[in-house]
C-alpha cells in the first residue's frame, strides 16, 4: 500500500494534515455503518460524527487512529460520488471553524446591544 512508503520515508506533511476530517457534501439520509465502510478502507477509525441537526445535515467528522490513513483517506475520497452527491473531504481546521462561529457569536451581540440601547433601530423603523 502506499501508506506504508510513506510510514518509512522520511516525508513531511503538509501542516494543514491532521487526523480529522470534515466531510460535506454526504446524503441526509447516510448512516453511520455506511460512512464506516466507506472510509474504513482507509485506516482505523476512532470516531465518526454525523450531523444531525438543520445547520449540520449533509456534513460529518471523521477521526483516524493515524494521520497517513487520513491522508489516504482524503487523497481517494474527495468527489467520491455516494448516492448521486460528489463528497467534499477536507482536513479540520480549528482556525477556520471557529471564525465562522464566532462571527455569527458576534452578530448576535451587535444585534443585542442595538436592541438594548435603541441604536440603529430608527433607520429601520422608518
Amino acid at each position: 500500500m502506499a501508506t506504508i512508503s510513506l510510514r518509512k520515508g522520511n516525508t513531511r506533511l503538509p501542516p494543514e494534515v491532521n487526523r480529522v476530517l470534515y466531510v460535506r457534501n454526504l446524503p441526509f439520509n447516510i448512516t453511520s455503518e455506511e460512512m464506516y465502510d466507506i472510509f474504513g478502507k482507509y485506516g482505523a477509525i476512532r470516531q465518526i460524527r454525523i450531523g444531525t441537526n438543520k445547520d449540520t445535515r449533509g456534513t460529518a467528522f471523521v477521526v483516524y487512529e493515524d494521520i497517513y490513513d487520513a491522508k489516504t483517506a482524503v487523497d481517494h475520497l474527495s468527489g467520491f460520488n455516494v448516492a448521486n452527491r460528489y463528497l467534499i473531504v477536507l482536513y479540520y481546521q480549528q482556525a477556520k471553524m471557529s471564525k465562522k462561529f464566532d462571527q455569527k457569536k458576534k452578530e448576535e451581540e451587535i444585534i443585542k446591544l442595538q436592541e438594548k440601547y435603541g441604536v440603529g433601530l430608527a433607520a429601520k423603523d422608518k
